[in-house]
């Protein structure tokens, strides 16, 4: 998705840390002591999900709920937890928040479950989990746009933009789906 701050803080894409899964088992008892009566599940999504794959080192979840209702008690309780409720940052279907300042970094989505948003997630990490060339591929891409855009977040997603629509596409969503991801992605003139 395409940031109202796209000038900031260095990109850094590193090579593959198995540190990154025990974070997120850390991260995620954290997450359910808050929403675990609600959540039906608490998802390592994104590229440090996906073993073998460079990334930034930010760690993706999902909580997922069972519907629009959990939302709003989702939201409360990540809050006494520290993590601050931003919106949707122009992506129906996913409550995006900033993180608690401690490492280690992460973003921190609540998506309904059946939602558009957290089953995007799930298609891509799980593809390239199974299919570790386009895995491979993909961290080659993802590095190559961190050295040509150190700083601009806008391009450096949009750059990825294409990789990810071939990869979705394959798993059988729509050009309508598709269209709508790539106006979230792609960098606004």
């Amino acid at each position: 998705m395409a940031s109202d701050v796209s000038v900031g803080r260095t990109i850094k894409v590193v090579a593959y840390d198995p540190a990154w899964s025990t974070q997120f088992e850390v991260l995620r008892s954290t997450i359910l002591s808050a929403v675990g009566d609600i959540a039906v599940a608490v998802e390592h999504v994104g590229s440090t999900s996906v073993p073998g794959l460079a990334a930034k080192p930010i760690i993706d979840i999902d909580v997922v709920v069972a519907s629009d209702s959990d939302v709003s008690v989702a939201v409360e309780r990540l809050a006494v937890i520290g993590y601050e409720h931003q919106g949707n940052l122009g992506v129906e279907g996913r409550e995006a928040f900033k993180s608690p300042p401690e490492p280690p970094r992460r973003n921190l989505y609540v998506c309904v479950q059946g939602g558009t948003a957290h089953h995007n997630h799930l298609m891509l990490r799980d593809y390239l989990r199974k299919n570790s060339d386009s895995a491979a591929e993909y961290g080659r891409l993802k590095k190559k746009l961190a050295a040509r855009f150190p700083t601009d977040m806008d391009k450096y997603i949009d750059g990825k933009t294409d990789f990810i629509l071939k990869v979705l596409r394959e798993m059988g969503l729509t050009n309508q789906q598709l269209a709508a991801i790539s106006a979230i992605n792609r960098i606004r003139a």
